[in-house]
């Protein structure tokens, strides 16, 4: 198993996502001139301290019972839902992104002082980021696997989803040492620094066009 990490992940800035976020929709909500001058200016301030990074590590798929995935060197998830998801699929991706630790510092700040609508923004901008992100890490994998002739699955699937336990974190977390992105893990299984994701994708070959 090699482990890849990404200390720069740079991606477009995901605004139309952001404003959704924010509760903006596209061609239905308007903001004057002075509420869209400062929401931007929030933004901006967010993508100066955003430090996306992350990490992907591909494992072979042993065996997929009905409620029990069992990957390379014992490694095993309980959960019927992620069994599904993986029937089709002969390897998975074991992924983690994060947004860093100074703009969730950012946000603990200004939404403890006077500046509330900094926060709601730079917790936007973090979340989003994170996102994209994970969707940089798939993109990067799939180039990858294309010349396999493998590709992975359109979606992505997280502990604490379904009957995923959050538990399964923890073997996510450990898989790929994700200390080195300065993340660590809670007593209940959750990330820190906030905006620090997991994830799974399954790997499988392409399907041909058949006409």
């Amino acid at each position: 198993m090699q482990i890849e990490y990404f200390n720069q992940i740079t991606i477009f800035t995901p605004k139309d996502k952001i404003y959704s976020r924010l509760g903006y929709s596209k061609g239905i909500t308007k903001l004057n001139g002075k509420q869209l001058d400062e929401v931007e200016g929030y933004i901006e301030k967010a993508l100066e301290i955003v430090e996306l990074r992350g990490v992907g590590a591909i494992l072979p798929i042993n065996k997929i019972e009905a409620s029990k995935i069992i990957l390379a060197e014992g490694i095993t998830f309980a959960s019927e839902s992620l069994a599904k998801f993986l029937v089709d699929s002969k390897e998975v991706l074991l992924m983690a992104a994060t947004s860093g630790l100074k703009i969730v510092e950012a946000v603990s700040k200004n939404s403890t002082g006077k500046n509330v609508t900094a926060a709601v923004v730079f917790d936007a901008v973090a979340s989003e980021m994170t996102d994209g992100a994970l969707s940089w890490i798939i993109n990067y994998f799939n180039r990858q696997l294309s010349r396999e002739n493998k590709q992975l699955t359109p979606r992505r699937f997280s502990a604490g989803y379904g009957d995923f336990s959050l538990k399964n974190q923890k073997i996510i977390y450990d898989i790929l040492k994700l200390g080195q992105l300065g993340i660590s893990l809670s007593n209940k299984y959750v990330l820190i620094p906030e905006k620090s994701v997991t994830a799974v994708a399954g790997i499988g070959f392409k399907q041909e066009n058949k006409e």
